[in-house]
């Protein structure tokens, strides 16, 4: 029998997850704080909670996917939260990009309620989510991980064991931290390159194709000249990322000085209204300055 599964959280990436578990056949429930994003599911087949408890009641695995620290709190704690929800032996799962900090304390809350819980937030955006490409990052025990195994491979194409609890949330930011730094170098580049005269394709085919060239920046940089910036990344949650990098690495005595520079202009695209735009808008500011 297919394992009972419960989604939390129907953002960018949450929906191309669900519509994926429900493909692999996972009898699934969703729960969304906006209703109407999860309206869409219940024709495949998902059953649509009232509350995260809810959702979670009769789970064998139970994933959150949402913004930040704070609404992964409010989804796993509190009266209605997926903790008071869960039943015995159920694995939990924190997909969402968080500190180590917040994963350290649901952990200590989990433990309370002898359950598991893996931290395992995901590389890739929209586009590997819709496509069941992502990989997963994940710290916890070993054990917990091969019940949930099947369920996350429904999902990616691949899944990591980094380390004990908190390992996963920790290398999400740093590689998080490296594309932010790479996309507002990017920006800049590229504002650069517009301002100069100099010939936009040409210059940009050289940067793909040479030593700075990556699958980030040929992705970036196409948005960047397209300027729709339809949504894979939300441009206001790499900036959080940026900030939840620079604390955590405080936390080592190390100083993220490359981070606050980027985090500044995010933080300006975001002034300017590009924070619920993909994050390739951070060029934005650099064009109109």
């Amino acid at each position: 029998m297919a394992q009972q599964v419960a989604l939390l959280g129907l953002g960018t990436m949450g929906i191309g997850m669900a519509k994926n578990l429900l493909k692999a056949g996972f009898p699934l429930s969703v729960y969304n704080r906006t209703p109407a994003k999860a309206q869409p599911l219940a024709a495949e087949g998902a059953r649509i909670a009232k509350t995260p408890a809810d959702a979670a009641r009769d789970a064998d695995v139970i994933l959150s996917m949402v913004s930040d620290d704070d609404a992964s709190r409010s989804t796993w704690t509190g009266e209605h939260g997926a903790l008071s929800g869960a039943k015995a032996n159920a694995v939990l799962v924190e997909s969402s990009t968080v500190t180590p900090e917040w994963i350290a304390e649901l952990a200590a809350l989990a433990a309370k309620h002898n359950l598991d819980l893996l931290d395992a937030p995901v590389t890739g955006s929209r586009v590997q989510a819709d496509a069941g490409q992502l990989i997963f990052l994940t710290g916890g025990n070993p054990a917990a991980l091969e019940r949930a195994r099947p369920v996350l491979a429904a999902m990616s194409k691949d899944i990591v064991l980094l380390g004990p609890t908190g390992s996963g949330a920790r290398m999400k930011l740093i590689n998080n931290f490296l594309c932010g730094v790479q996309v507002t170098s990017l920006a800049e580049g590229l504002a650069w390159i517009e301002r100069s005269g100099l010939d936009r394709e040409q210059a940009l085919k050289v940067l793909k194709n040479g030593a700075p060239g990556s699958p980030l920046l040929g992705a970036i940089s196409d948005r960047m000249v397209a300027a729709t910036y339809e949504v894979n990344f939300l441009l206001s949650l790499m900036n959080k990322d940026l900030h939840y990098a620079q604390r955590d690495a405080a936390t080592l005595g190390i100083d993220l000085r490359t981070a606050k520079t980027a985090e500044a202009l995010f933080s300006e695209a975001a002034r300017l209204g590009f924070g619920d735009k993909d994050m390739s808008a951070v060029i934005e500011p650099l064009r109109t300055s």
